[in-house]
């Protein structure tokens, strides 16, 4: 690390990592008013993307976060401006994550998780972000590679609002470990706690 954890900047991924698509090209132009991509901080332009994005590679930004921010589908479907803020994000950041930052070589898949993991961790002063012995046992397992289209529909959140339905990501976790207990495992395709 760079810098103290003093000097981090949190970054809610998604203002960063949607405008592009799974080929790495920019989004030509946002769709008016669509309520999915409504969030707070809001969409940049690509010139701020792209200072985000320097700022992920040199340390200036050290810790990756999603602010999950499910609704129901009657608070999405009104008028722009009475809409909340928010998407949802759990399924998608892990890949978006990887196509636009490791996939790119950006920054190492080890960077990429200490951004999520360990430097968080650190921050709050948390015994987390670490596979230690005696840690508690809180762990993504994940296929880097996996190619798949996420569909809204499809998603194990109770929420839909999310604008990435229908893109093809790369890279998908299929098990997660909570405090030593599986609570998701894409065999089974549903949570199992």
């Amino acid at each position: 690390m760079s810098r103290p954890l003093s000097s981090v900047v949190l970054l809610t991924l998604f203002s960063l990592l949607l405008p592009r698509s799974a080929d790495g090209q920019t989004r030509p132009s946002w769709p008016g008013f669509d309520t999915n991509f409504k969030m707070n901080p809001p969409l940049r332009s690509a010139r701020d993307r792209e200072a985000i994005l320097e700022g992920l590679v040199d340390g200036t930004i050290e810790i990756l976060c999603s602010d999950h921010a499910p609704h129901c589908d009657y608070e999405k479907e009104v008028e722009f401006d009475y809409a909340p803020f928010g998407i949802t994000g759990l399924e998608t950041e892990l890949a978006l994550s990887l196509m636009q930052l490791v996939h790119t070589k950006r920054i190492s898949l080890a960077d990429m998780i200490a951004k999520f993991t360990v430097n968080p961790a650190r921050l709050l002063n948390l015994p987390k972000g670490t596979l230690s012995v005696g840690a508690d046992a809180d762990v993504t397992i994940f296929d880097p590679n996996e190619e798949w289209i996420f569909r809204a529909e499809d998603s194990a959140s109770k929420s839909r609002n999310s604008p990435f339905s229908g893109w093809k990501l790369k890279g998908k976790a299929v098990a997660t470990i909570v405090g030593g207990k599986n609570v998701f495992s894409e065999e089974s395709a549903a949570v199992v706690a």
